[in-house]
């Protein structure tokens, strides 16, 4: 078992490994994805929880980084927060605190260890969520933060669980949905493609999570939907 200080950031730790290079070719996709658009904000889910989508995120993040863009993660998996555990930050205070007028976007925005990248914590963990991240709060938010970043990347909760994924999705240029191999069912990754859909989310594509490979314990795939 890997630390949480260790366990998701490999295309940091072992940035020539061959899941580092999935992850850069997920990051090409994403910046292909649309010639109309520019992708600035971009968010990560899963149909269900334990899919992988808080690696995925992180992962993705810092490849972002790692091409010269000035990149901030934001946390708003408000239920199960981890962004903070990954990158061993405080999360007494963050998203939630900023969103609730109890503090400032500059004072709760911290630098990684990697280049270029900056984490959000989800702070506190509400009472109410969905009506956080739908809140007036948010938008203005978001538009501050792409003022003074190239990307941003959410970390959002699963779709099936709980309604907080279909109201960001609605927010974001793009959303990515994680599935696990040999885990998700079908049936219910369809699902989740049909409420980010219905959500007016524009899906960018799928992550094929942790498929065995002869040489390695992950492996991750990207495809457009």
């Amino acid at each position: 078992m890997i630390g949480n200080k260790q366990r998701s950031l490999i295309t940091y730790r072992n940035p020539k490994s061959p899941i580092s290079e999935q992850f850069r070719t997920i990051r090409t996709n994403i910046e292909f994805s649309s010639v109309d658009k520019e992708m600035r904000t971009v968010m990560v889910t899963s149909s269900s929880p334990g899919e992988g989508k808080s690696t995925t995120v992180a992962n993705l993040a810092v490849t972002i980084a790692q091409q010269g863009k000035k990149v901030l993660l934001v946390d708003t998996d408000l239920r199960k927060p981890t962004v903070h555990y990954t990158f061993r930050q405080a999360n007494t205070q963050g998203l939630t605190s900023l969103l609730t007028k109890q503090t400032t976007f500059e004072s709760i925005v911290k630098k990684t260890e990697v280049e270029n990248l900056y984490v959000l914590p989800s702070g506190p963990i509400p009472p109410n969520p969905a009506e956080l991240l739908a809140s007036t709060a948010m938008k203005s938010f978001i538009k501050h933060a792409l003022t003074m970043y190239d990307m941003i990347v959410f970390d959002t909760p699963p779709v099936l669980a709980v309604t907080d994924a279909q109201v960001m999705t609605n927010l974001c240029d793009g959303t990515v949905l994680v599935i696990q191999s040999g885990e998700t069912e079908k049936e219910a990754a369809l699902k989740a493609k049909e409420l980010l859909l219905q959500a007016k989310g524009t899906i960018v594509g799928t992550v094929l999570n942790r498929k065995p490979q002869k040489k390695s314990n992950y492996y991750y795939y990207y495809a457009q939907s």
